[in-house]
């Protein structure tokens, strides 16, 4: 059985433009946000899906309705799945970000996620900051796989060959499937309304492209 997931991050949120962390945290889109979605929505509007999915964080709900609005396919609404929410970042949530790498990463050499990424690994970044919460809230990187792949499955069995499925979720969440399923470095940032094509094939999953932007979906 074949079959292609368009992951799609986001519209931009107001946590988004002022620089604090947002993972099971959640905040609305902004004007540019929907306009993000709206945007990712035309960009995929020649594709008919056969099934949606989202994360059940308002954000990503919001811009799965925005895209299937720009899309032939009659679904109105994406299916909200627990499984498809962002990293939780535990005590970190709402933090500033730049100020929050900083003081977890400055000691290892590091000042941003994106550098702990590079130089670590994302599994092992999110390692050290799920070892670096003080409540242990935040989740590692085996904790975040583990939760994630039944989801995928829940999709994948829901599926007939060939289909086309649509998932508006996150961009921490979109980065360790692409770091998982390629070898796509994944230090830079998932743009909002960006695409992520994954290909299913008899039990593999591939990763066509990671955070696309352009016209060619």
């Amino acid at each position: 059985m074949t079959i292609s997931l368009y992951f799609v991050r986001h519209g931009q949120t107001f946590l988004n433009k002022y620089h604090r962390i947002q993972g099971y945290a959640d905040s609305p889109l902004t004007d540019k946000g929907i306009n993000d979605a709206i945007d990712a929505g035309k960009r995929l509007s020649k594709i008919k899906f056969d099934a949606a999915y989202s994360s059940d964080a308002r954000r990503a709900v919001q811009t799965g309705k925005l895209m299937l609005a720009e899309n032939p396919a009659d679904i109105d609404a994406p299916t909200e799945l627990e499984e498809m929410r962002e990293l939780n970042f535990g005590y970190y949530e709402g933090e500033d970000d730049v100020k929050t790498w900083h003081t977890i990463g400055g000691p290892l050499g590091v000042n941003s996620f994106h550098e702990m990424i590079a130089k670590f690994t994302i599994e092992e970044a999110e390692n050290i900051i799920a070892k670096a919460d003080p409540y242990g809230d935040a989740e590692s990187g085996a904790e975040f796989w583990d939760r994630f792949v039944p989801g995928v499955k829940k999709m994948v069995d829901a599926a007939k060959d060939g289909d086309q499925i649509l998932v508006a979720t996150h961009g921490t969440l979109i980065r360790n499937l692409v770091a998982h399923w390629s070898d796509i470095p994944v230090d830079v940032s998932t743009k909002n309304g960006s695409v992520t094509k994954v290909n299913y094939d008899d039990g593999k999953f591939t990763v066509e492209y990671f955070n696309n932007v352009s016209a060619d979906v």
